[in-house]
């Protein structure tokens, strides 16, 4: 299968390729639009800020391209954050628009500290191919400052002072806020069911 790994020019490319490798495919990193193009899945990494990846998408004039591919496509992080329109990170950036809703900061409480890092339980929203073989309340590991409100394509949730977005997708676009790369068998696991799903699978939900 031809996996694409979107080189952003600012992510840690080489955690997301070697947990696709230990499934037994082989990606390639690439920004080339011939290659994103003809690719079968494509998955944009969590790492960096939301101005600088859109850079980068300007320059190569991605955005387009992605925003009308057809394949599934999976956002890791900041990668499903820049699937709305518009982030409130760096004073604000516009993004890809796929989600006609903005990125917010995850504010500050009282007893928690930012950025979100470590492990969260996920709480599915519906039963859905992405989450084949993994259990409920499963923990999945976070490293974020900014979030996907809770919304109509809201897979599942997690909850860091409010409940946010944690998996994501309209149509083919599938979005995680977690590190699946960073989070065991499970992360692997859903890994695993991104790069196995289908057409047929997600159609008609």
């Amino acid at each position: 299968m031809n996996i694409v790994i979107l080189n952003t020019g600012c992510a840690n490319l080489t955690s997301i390729r070697i947990a696709i490798k230990r499934l037994g495919y082989i990606p390639q990193i690439t920004s080339d639009p011939n290659l994103l193009l003809k690719c079968k899945k494509l998955i944009i990494p969590g790492v960096g800020t939301a101005s600088a990846v859109m850079n980068v998408l300007h320059k190569k004039n991605l955005i387009n391209i992605i925003k009308n591919m057809k394949q599934p496509v999976l956002g890791i992080c900041l990668g499903m954050q820049i699937f709305c329109k518009f982030s409130e990170e760096c004073n604000g950036t516009n993004t890809i628009g796929i989600l006609n809703n903005c990125s917010t900061h995850l504010l500050k409480n009282l007893n928690l500290s930012l950025p979100h890092i470590g492990w969260n339980y996920i709480t599915f929203n519906k039963i859905h191919p992405l989450f084949k073989n993994i259990q409920k309340k499963s923990r999945f590991y976070f490293v974020h400052s900014y979030i996907v409100p809770v919304n109509k394509y809201t897979l599942a949730t997690s909850n860091y002072g409010i409940s946010f977005s944690s998996v994501i997708q309209k149509n083919n676009f599938f979005g995680v806020q977690f590190h699946p790369e960073k989070s065991g068998d499970v992360g692997a696991q859903l890994l695993k069911n991104f790069l196995e799903i289908s057409f047929n699978d997600y159609s008609s939900i």
